[in-house]
């Protein structure tokens, strides 16, 4: 590739949220499809495989904003969406039907002074479950490895599993089939982990109109850990992203590149049991807003 297609490429990694490496890889190929849609492109509806695009976030972020809860704003057309798509379309007098066709779209569109502003439905109440928490004890966690980290990740779960948490470990390379592990388990949480030459960011879910407040919460709180632990030269700060593991967990959840490994590795009880005290503070804090 020569360099401007580079520097494209670049450019869009990080207006999307993804690791901007400059290579166009599954995900960053994937991301440039799903920008291709824009809501009255296609008809929208619920399907499986689900539909993917920016078409449907945008169509779940005009929902959320009308008080209709379409979930997380992750682009992805699932059963959420469908129902709060439903409930609009019962209000609006129009065929209840789960399909967002071109009436359904010139409804939303007459109504868009109504959806440019406040917070999305799915936020309020990941809000409400998040001061809702009262512990660890019983909490169910996710923490995952995506390479280089088992011996980090191992800890983490055993000092978690300690601290009274029910605790599952994630160690395929897949970041979706962490995402199925966590949705499946029904976790509070998912934690993940990853190492690389360099250490980047702690990132947290987020896209444009939408972030997740436990995510980015939790994702604050682990970078001030291992700071108060010495090893905060291990990561970066935390960041909103929206790479798979992010954007497919249906519940609050971090992904942390640390580096270098070899220094990881050394320093493992130190970031474990800072880890496991930013996870105690997360389940005990109330949130601030």
């Amino acid at each position: 590739m020569c360099p401007h297609t580079v520097t494209a490429i670049v450019a869009f990694q990080q207006a999307r949220g993804l690791p901007d490496d400059g290579v166009c890889d599954e995900d960053t190929w994937t991301a440039l499809i799903e920008a291709g849609w824009a809501l009255g492109d296609r008809v929208l509806y619920h399907r499986s495989p689900n539909l993917r695009g920016d078409d449907v976030a945008d169509l779940q972020r005009r929902l959320g904003r009308l008080g209709f809860d379409a979930g997380r704003v992750d682009g992805i057309f699932g059963p959420l969406t469908a129902a709060a798509l439903e409930e609009l379309q019962r209000n609006l007098g129009l065929p209840p039907d789960g399909i967002c066709g071109a009436d359904t779209v010139r409804a939303l569109r007459r109504l868009g002074s109504h959806t440019d502003h406040g917070p999305a439905v799915a936020s309020v109440r990941e809000e409400e479950r998040l001061r809702d928490t009262s512990g660890l004890t019983g909490a169910r966690v996710v923490v995952g490895h995506l390479g280089g980290l088992g011996m980090l990740t191992r800890t983490i779960a055993r000092m978690l599993r300690g601290s009274g948490a029910r605790v599952l470990v994630a160690d395929e390379l897949d970041q979706r089939a962490h995402a199925v592990v966590a949705n499946q388990f029904q976790a509070a949480a998912y934690l993940g982990f990853r190492s690389g030459e360099h250490p980047g960011p702690i990132a947290f879910y987020a896209t444009a109109g939408f972030e997740s407040i436990g995510g980015r919460r939790l994702s604050e709180l682990l970078v001030a850990g291992l700071g108060q632990a010495g090893v905060g030269d291990l990561c970066c700060s935390a960041a909103g992203m929206r790479i798979p593991v992010l954007r497919e967990t249906k519940m609050p959840a971090v992904l942390a590149q640390l580096g270098p490994p070899r220094a990881v590795v050394d320093q493992t009880p130190t970031v474990a049991a800072a880890t496991v005290q930013a996870m105690r503070r997360w389940c005990g804090a109330t949130l601030k807003v």
